[in-house]
């Protein structure tokens, strides 16, 4: 991200919010011990990592994280990371949702979780709130968003991206006239005929460097810009969400522009999206590159040793630091941090989360005297289409697939979701169990 042509943007007027998110449902089991910013991502980050290094990458330093589910390990995660020099006025801090006095409720929407901080957030000196939310895979110049929101006056600047017909019943849809002001908005249409009006003309592509080609749209990002003034205004009322209630009203009342974002960009916030992105990164041209160190992606040093491989056969695969692989057939997977995997084992588009230790030998042989495998995947194991959460023992012999079974089902020891099946955090499958 060139900062050329840039120094007239004052960095330090702004303040950045990532929302993120409340229960996390579409993400369970994922999240049902840990927020879903703090769900493990591509081996060895984390979902919230990726918002954090956007503004980081963009120079702003000013960062608040909102949550209030499952936060103890995000809160871990943040504080050993993020560590700014003691002389700047940088810093990332979680704003959990909390009960005082005067307020017993908690985050009841987007919009509502702004409000109930907004006090402490005035206490800030800035002009720009900039808003992003906590469960999106891009990669994205935010100072373009702030300069852009500066040099066409807006009160309010929402990226937007442009999607096909397909895409639009899942999103916000913008329409916008030659200037980039938003003047109308439809939430997530179901009837087709509604999106004529809405479909963006040639003289906007034209402007925007689109060549011809499908009727697009242009959807918004949950990504926000508001003046400090304005802000107060729109949330001087009950109204609980962004998307659907304060955007939609200010377009009638305040000056809401566009920015129009052409980058790639993924929802990871459903299991078949987060498995998807996930996946899309082993291939040998991913459209999320981890390896573009001009703006790079920052999490949690470790301090691991390099991974170990003896005689494994691997193929389109990420593997994280820490891992001991035995003789094992890996494709299309992600092996998270500190993953062991046994001989002869065959892993095939599997997505695991890793583990957060390595387990001592006191322990293995304790579970073992118990009848349970160690911490990892076990040998002559043979595991498609699933995910594997954080310090998971799978047994030796254990088979694991979708194909078969429903769609979505609860099961004492795993979870289908979107037809993949998904071992949840510390569970146990036994040595020849069939999934």
């Amino acid at each position: 991200m060139s900062q050329t042509g840039r120094q007239s943007i004052n960095i330090s007027k702004v303040l950045c919010v990532i929302l993120g998110g409340g229960q996390g449902t579409r993400l369970f089991p994922l999240t049902k011990d840990r927020a879903k910013p703090a769900v493990p991502l591509a081996g060895k980050y984390r979902i919230v990592d990726i918002p954090i290094s956007n503004c980081i990458n963009s120079r702003f330093r000013r960062i608040y994280v909102l949550t209030q589910f499952n936060s103890t390990s995000l809160h871990s995660h943040i504080s050993r990371t993020y560590k700014f020099d003691q002389f700047s006025a940088g810093f990332v801090e979680i704003l959990a949702a909390q009960q005082t006095f005067n307020n017993t409720s908690w985050y009841e929407g987007t919009a509502d979780a702004v409000r109930k901080n907004l006090v402490h957030f005035m206490n800030h000196d800035f002009d720009y709130l900039l808003i992003l939310s906590g469960d999106q895979l891009y990669r994205m110049d935010l100072q373009e968003v702030i300069e852009q929101h500066r040099d066409t006056n807006a009160e309010i600047t929402v990226a937007t991206l442009p999607v096909k017909a397909a895409d639009t019943p899942a999103l916000g849809i913008m329409q916008i006239d030659t200037s980039g002001r938003v003047t109308k908005f439809l939430e997530k249409p179901k009837n087709p005929a509604l999106l004529e009006p809405f479909k963006m003309p040639a003289e906007i592509r034209e402007q925007a460097g689109i060549a011809p080609g499908d009727d697009l749209y242009l959807a918004s990002m949950g990504i926000y810009v508001f003046n400090r003034k304005v802000i107060t205004e729109l949330l001087d009322n009950p109204l609980s969400d962004f998307g659907k209630h304060i955007i939609p009203h200010a377009i009638n009342t305040h000056r809401v522009y566009s920015y129009v974002y052409q980058g790639y960009w993924e929802d990871i916030g459903t299991i078949r999206n987060f498995f998807e992105a996930n996946l899309d990164i082993v291939s040998e041209l991913p459209r999320f590159n981890f390896f573009d160190m001009s703006a790079p992606i920052f999490s949690r040093p470790r301090y691991l040793p390099g991974s170990k491989i003896n005689g494994a056969v691997v193929d389109h695969a990420v593997i994280a630091d820490g891992c001991i692989i035995n003789r094992a057939r890996i494709t299309n997977s992600v092996v998270g941090l500190r993953t062991l995997i046994g001989e002869n084992t065959e892993l095939n588009r599997v997505v695991i989360l890793g583990s957060d230790y390595f387990e001592s030998i006191a322990s293995v042989q304790r579970h073992e005297e118990a009848g349970m495998p160690r911490i990892g995947i076990g040998a002559g194991c043979q595991i498609e289409n699933a995910i594997i959460d954080k310090n998971a023992r799978i047994g030796n012999g254990v088979k694991i697939s979708p194909a078969g079974k429903p769609d979505n089902l609860d099961h004492e020891r795993y979870y289908i979701r979107d037809g993949i099946v998904i071992i949840p955090k510390d569970a146990v499958i036994p040595n020849g169990m069939v999934i």
